[in-house]
């Protein structure tokens, strides 16, 4: 996987500033949700043909970079 940077892109006007796939309308949370409600790969690129295997993985890694950020505050 290459940097989930080349296929992550946040505009202000497409999205309300969300991420998204490559400068679509797809967003980072469209995909992971899919993956999260049990659609594999494959059914994600056949309902949305414009996807690739690399913008989900791209996906994952946004997600997984984004989480690591995350401090929890001690009580």
């Amino acid at each position: 996987m290459t940097d989930y940077r080349e296929y992550i892109t946040i505009e202000a006007g497409k999205r309300s500033g969300k991420a998204c796939i490559r400068g679509m309308r797809i967003t980072v949370h469209d995909v992971l949700s899919y993956l999260a409600a049990g659609m594999s790969h494959e059914e994600i690129i056949a309902d949305f043909p414009q996807l690739t295997q690399n913008d989900i993985l791209a996906c994952l890694a946004y997600a997984a970079d984004a989480e690591k950020k995350y401090i929890i505050a001690a009580a």
